[in-house]
């Protein structure tokens, strides 16, 4: 009952904050712990493995699934950089800072495990504020490939540092092999996954069964991975990725139902993520006076590691994606051209003209602007894996002992959460209107460029059609029958009045029904072989296959609406 007051009162909070304009994240955590005060509140309890396997696993498919692949090759540098890179260090540098100051009696394993849990930032508050706002397309791959990795980097080297604290074994005692196993085997298992449910599908031809049977695929995915002890969160991504580029061999009705599906899902786990994040300070604060802690030195802690990260990742942004742009201006300043046959310029550097291969040549290497990379570098709030992996800490080690300071790591995991969520939340978006990030028109020219040619794309596969149907028109009907079939299906915006009845089974009929499906084939089929070579962008391709399903489901409504 309590679950159920906690997802309808995150619900109603975030109705009221959409309309007054605010970001609902926010303003949910706050009520939340402004209610976690009120006498006599107990808040709801959910065992960690439980959010991490009921609340993570939907949340990541949904975003592999409106996230193209190609996109993801593109920004592969930065968001590996970002996902994997920034999450190892930072969880090693809050864990030599926490060890090194002694405010509290932290050993540097110990440290290791709240670095670990602070280490993932929670992308979805970033990319809500960011869309909202019009953040450029590649700050918006960035962030969105990041959070579909850090999460995996994170809890693989939580898993690590927890067993050596508690002296139990891991699958395999090497970390960096069981960090290699879990990375290579847990893609496996999603991809796998994936394929099998585009192969179910082909055979259910039900938009209902094939909408439920893509709700169970995250939780078979991350549960298969994790039975193995592969990254439950690798599984999940991947199969998404596959499952999101094979849609098409559903039907139109499936994909708007999907669509609409999951968007409903992503609004109501992310709602309820925050609002069980707000209600438990409260009991955070008591388990501490449990614990005997000074309250005093968990609170210098909390701040030291909150500061900790908010400086480490602009710093590491400056220097993974900053000094490149630092070099090539000094070298730009300072080189002289280099002759055209090779040798060597005014800074010694000898250049060879090399083709790149297939896939090296779909990776983005355009540069962020100074101003994209402040903005990434303060897109670092905290959320659902921080606060499920401070949960997960077990409470006794193997000898029966007490976790080794559980109640502060939880406390100082906490606050940095809640602390990054208001800090960074509240001050996001006044710092990409101070940049007027959201003012480029350059990303608008790209889009109208990009849709300009999935429209000739699209115009072209259905000429090519109307060829072939001009060429061999079927027998038994009138030349001008024929003509007005294929001016129909040319407009499809036709008032229905005019199309064939497509429950009267005449030949009028099934030519329309079959040259409309042949001209729609024909599309999807051209707009998915430009964008698998490159000749469009993979997002004006999903936006263009989005219209044509709206065209179909529009015709069928208004032929249906007739009978």
């Amino acid at each position: 009952m309590e679950l159920i007051l906690v997802v309808v009162g995150a619900i109603v909070v975030t109705a009221v904050a959409n309309r007054r304009g605010l970001e609902p994240a926010l303003i949910i955590v706050v009520v939340g712990i402004a209610v976690s005060f009120l006498p006599g509140f107990e808040a709801p309890e959910l065992d960690s493995h439980v959010l991490l396997a009921v609340v993570l696993p939907p949340l990541l498919y949904s975003a592999a699934l409106n996230f193209s692949f190609p996109t993801f090759l593109r920004n592969i540098r930065p968001i590996l950089g970002l996902g994997v890179g920034l999450v190892v260090v930072t969880a090693f540098a809050v864990a030599a800072v926490s060890a090194w100051l002694v405010v509290v009696p932290l050993t540097f394993g110990t440290a290791l495990v709240l670095g670990a849990i602070v280490a993932p930032p929670d992308a979805v508050t970033a990319v809500a504020v960011g869309r909202k706002l019009g953040l450029p397309k590649k700050v918006m791959a960035i962030l969105t490939g990041e959070s579909l990795i850090n999460d995996a980097a994170a809890l693989a080297l939580f898993s690590v540092a927890v067993a050596q604290v508690a002296g139990t074994h891991t699958f395999i005692a090497n970390p960096l092999l069981l960090f290699g196993y879990s990375a290579v085997l847990g893609p496996v298992v999603g991809a796998a996954l994936g394929y099998v449910t585009l192969w179910i599908r082909k055979r259910l031809k039900s938009p209902g069964l094939e909408t439920v049977q893509g709700l169970v695929v995250p939780f078979a995915a991350f549960l298969a991975a994790e039975e193995i002890h592969a990254s439950g969160v690798l599984a999940v991504v991947v199969a998404g990725f596959v499952v999101g580029s094979g849609t098409l061999d559903s039907g139109y009705q499936t994909r708007l139902q999907e669509r609409y599906v999951w968007n409903s899902v992503d609004v109501l786990l992310e709602a309820f993520v925050f609002a069980y994040i707000g209600l438990h300070l409260r009991f955070v604060l008591e388990d501490l006076r449990e614990a005997h802690e000074s309250l005093t030195e968990v609170v210098v802690a909390s701040a030291i590691v909150l500061l900790v990260v908010l400086v480490i990742r602009p710093v590491s942004v400056f220097l993974m994606f900053g000094r490149g742009v630092l070099s090539r201006h000094v070298e730009s300043r300072l080189s002289v051209p280099v002759p055209e046959h090779g040798g060597r310029g005014a800074l010694g550097m000898r250049r060879r003209r090399r083709e790149p291969g297939k896939w090296r040549s779909m990776i983005d290497r355009r540069s962020l602007s100074w101003q994209d990379n402040v903005v990434v570098s303060w897109t670092g709030m905290r959320g659902v894996v921080t606060l499920a992996a401070a949960a997960a800490i077990p409470l006794t080690t193997i000898t029966g002992d007490p976790f080794p300071e559980r109640a502060t790591i939880q406390a100082v995991a906490f606050v940095v959460s809640v602390g990054t969520l208001l800090l960074q939340g509240w001050t996001l978006p006044l710092l990409i209107r101070r940049l007027k990030l959201s003012s480029r028109t350059e990303d608008n020219v790209y889009d109208r460029e990009e849709t300009l040619k999935a429209e000739r794309i699209v115009h072209d596969a259905a000429d090519e059609v109307f060829a072939v149907f001009r060429a061999n028109p079927p027998d038994g009907l009138d030349p001008r029958v024929l003509t007005e079939i294929r001016n129909l299906v040319a407009r499809q915006s036709q008032d229905a009045d005019e199309m064939p009845d497509p429950e009267a089974h005449t030949l009028r009929a099934e030519v329309f029904a079959a040259l409309y499906k042949d001209v729609l084939a024909a599309q999807r089929a051209a707009l998915i072989g430009e964008r698998d070579s490159g000749g469009v962008d993979d997002e004006a391709v999903r936006a263009m296959l989005e219209r044509l399903d709206l065209q179909e489901a529009g015709v069928s409504a208004r032929l249906e609406s007739r009978l």
